[in-house]
């Protein structure tokens, strides 16, 4: 193997020297630095909302244009009319994939009451299935946690749903690994949606559980939140698919799918998700300026 700096890389892809420099560091460090110079005029940032408030702040000093792909607790709605079996499949995929640490993860599931149980059983039978193990081994479906840090935000959520009342239908603890980071696919049931595990960010492998009683209450549950990245919806109504589609407040909503991603389709959130948005032409306008010229002639 060859190795190749970064300066090689962008010289073999066609880029003039000195038009992509990569910067390592920590946020503390080199990201506030970023954030806060006079000369930088553009930030993207993709991360966590308490992080892009900081980045936001510092922007101040220049009026440095900013975009921001934050943190989410997208909604995700079934309907009794939906195939419960690829809808549990979906959104096993939309909550486990990557342990839970995505941004758009389907972490609050909210199911009309009629089909509850049928599809709390049909989701915690999905994650039954999934082989916790060591990412080289091609038997596992779901590694570890980034980090230790990140291991111990997720089990001291794991001990709030206890105290909070919720239901464990699987999971809810540590994986039997020896070493690693290792945190049980966990379906929590019998959820409200004004609990902790329901509001804030987990980002681990941990879905939540939340009857509704009708459309209506569906649309204002998954509104009410600080976030509006994501959100998805079962159903095999096409009308009260795109309804519920327009009235939920995210910025993606996929209908009986979940984290299907188009590069040329705008990605981003509502609220405290962040605003600006990724992929496609809206991205691109976000480094570019609009300049007016008048000639007298």
């Amino acid at each position: 193997m060859v190795a190749l700096r970064a300066t090689d890389l962008m010289l073999e892809a066609g880029l003039p020297e000195g038009v992509v420099n990569v910067v390592t560091g920590f946020g503390e460090t080199a990201g506030a630095a970023i954030a806060s110079h006079p000369d930088i005029d553009k930030v993207a940032f993709t991360g966590s909302t308490e992080v892009g408030k900081l980045i936001l702040k510092a922007s101040a000093g220049n009026l440095k244009r900013v975009s921001l792909e934050l943190g989410g607790k997208s909604p995700n709605v079934i309907f009794p009319d939906a195939d419960l079996e690829q809808a549990a499949r979906g959104s096993a995929l939309g909550i486990f994939r990557n342990q839970g640490q995505v941004c758009c993860a389907a972490s609050r599931m909210f199911v009309q009451e009629r089909v509850y149980d049928e599809f709390a059983e049909r989701l915690s039978s999905r994650a039954g299935e999934i082989k916790l193990g060591q990412p080289l081994d091609r038997q596992t479906t779901m590694g570890p946690l980034v980090s230790k840090e990140q291991h111990e935000r997720v089990l001291g959520y794991l001990r709030l749903a206890q105290q909070e009342g919720a239901k464990t239908k699987i999971g809810g603890e540590r994986g039997p690994q020896d070493k690693g980071y290792f945190v049980k696919p966990t379906v929590y049931t019998q959820v409200k949606n004004d609990m902790r595990i329901a509001r804030e960010e987990i980002f681990g492998p941990v879905a939540v559980d939340i009857p509704f009683k009708d459309e209506n209450d569906a649309v204002l549950q998954g509104n009410d939140t600080t976030y509006g990245l994501a959100a998805g919806v079962w159903t095999k109504d096409v009308s009260r698919a795109h309804a519920v589609a327009r009235k939920l407040r995210a910025g993606s909503v996929w209908v009986n799918c979940y984290n299907m991603i188009d590069p040329i389709s705008p990605f981003g959130g509502y609220k405290q998700s962040g605003f600006g948005r990724e992929l496609g032409k809206h991205s691109i306008e976000l480094y570019t300026q609009i300049k007016t010229v008048y000639v007298k002639l």
